[in-house]
């Protein structure tokens, strides 16, 4: 981005630098066609030597004017009293020297003598051209000024626009991703295996374990609720909800399932989008954890890693069986819709890599932009 901006900054100033000598050296060109028609024609002097006085004059007006060009940017930036000053006393200045200039070389080229009595009317005229020029200088820097903020405030304004639609989109398919996961909660499957963990610990006489799984149900359907349309929450309120949906399924699968947390203090504060683990925790239970007889272990990882929150789910794989391929190359719809939603929310800066675990199955990695909470 910042290499474009550089680009863009450098053909605009070619861009610039190519008008100013187009209307540089046409308007000292222009200068000698009236000079021709006022002076030569009217005072009938076709001589060569006029002629090519009248040409001269103004080859020497554009070597003498061009040097005003850097000083009038010197002091572009200084106050305007100084600008005033610096500018009137250059004017002024180059004025006096192109027409002592053009003078001795007309007295050189011509027959002409004794003129330097008249050098008051040659210096009037100079400093009206050089007026004109320093005139016409500054209404054209005024005029590239404006076009220039006029640009800048157009592409403000885009870059409003496109964040406002981008944080629109990332609000948008949170809620999506809320609604999802409700139906994926309420759907038959899940509600089955829920209620049927229940019915197992009535029928066993452990009512405290059977009421606590459905306090915890309840608190975890609570919290999609409430948390479901947010774009982004500290990463320890994000734990707690994964702690609730874990409960569930530990409650399942007993002692069949492990769960490790490796949390780092600096990476609690840390804004994740929200419901952004569970599809990843829920992939592992579903491909891994449910598919081995054993049962296995869960691990979830998160640490500050210079400008960047890393995290990570991974799960002990399911035995001699063969990963699901769509899971192991991440096209899943609940992998889509994460990719989507950080795509959203943070546009290159983050990513979602799904890769083999060091403790035998499969590991998600997150990439995020480090955003701390209340900064």
């Amino acid at each position: 981005m910042q290499k474009d901006l550089l680009n863009l900054e450098l053909l605009v100033r070619d861009d610039n630098q190519r008008l100013f000598w187009w209307f540089h050296i046409s308007g000292w060109m222009g200068i000698s066609l009236v000079s021709y028609f006022s002076l030569n024609l009217w005072y009938n002097q076709p001589e060569i030597s006029y002629l090519a006085h009248n040409l001269l004059q103004s080859v020497l007006g554009i070597v003498i004017s061009w040097p005003l060009r850097s000083v009038f940017r010197a002091v572009w930036h200084k106050d305007n009293l100084q600008r005033i000053v610096v500018v009137v006393a250059a004017t002024l200045l180059f004025s006096f020297f192109w027409s002592a200039s053009r003078l001795f070389l007309f007295l050189v080229m011509t027959d002409e003598s004794n003129l330097w009595s008249d050098f008051g009317g040659w210096l009037f005229s100079s400093i009206f051209i050089f007026g004109c020029w320093t005139a016409f200088y500054h209404g054209f820097k005024y005029y590239s000024l404006l076009q220039q903020e006029t640009k800048n405030l157009h592409e403000l304004a885009t870059a409003q626009k496109e964040e406002i639609l981008r944080r629109t989109q990332a609000e948008s398919q949170a809620k999506e991703a809320q609604l999802k996961l409700l139906r994926y909660q309420l759907n038959p499957h899940f509600l089955f295996n829920t209620l049927n963990a229940i019915s197992s610990l009535v029928n066993s006489a452990e009512s405290v374990r059977a009421n606590n799984m459905i306090v915890q149900l309840s608190r975890f359907l609570r919290y999609s609720l409430d948390n479901g349309g947010i774009s982004e929450g500290p990463l320890k309120k994000e734990i707690e909800a994964v702690n609730l949906y874990l409960e569930i399924e530990q409650a399942r699968f007993e002692d069949r399932l492990k769960v490790i947390f490796e949390i780092s203090e600096e990476a609690n504060a840390s804004m994740v989008p929200s419901l952004l683990l569970q599809p990843l925790i829920e992939n592992a239970i579903k491909y891994a954890i449910a598919r081995s007889e054993a049962g296995g272990v869960i691990r979830i990882t998160a640490r500050i890693e210079a400008e960047s929150l890393l995290m990570s789910v991974a799960d002990s794989g399911c035995g001699s069986e063969v990963p699901d391929f769509e899971v192991l190359q991440g096209t899943g719809v609940g992998l889509m819709n994460i990719r989507q939603r950080l795509k959203a929310l943070y546009g290159g800066l983050s990513s979602l890599d799904i890769g083999a675990a060091d403790i035998g199955g499969l590991q998600a990695n997150l990439l995020l932009p480090l955003r701390v909470a209340g900064v």
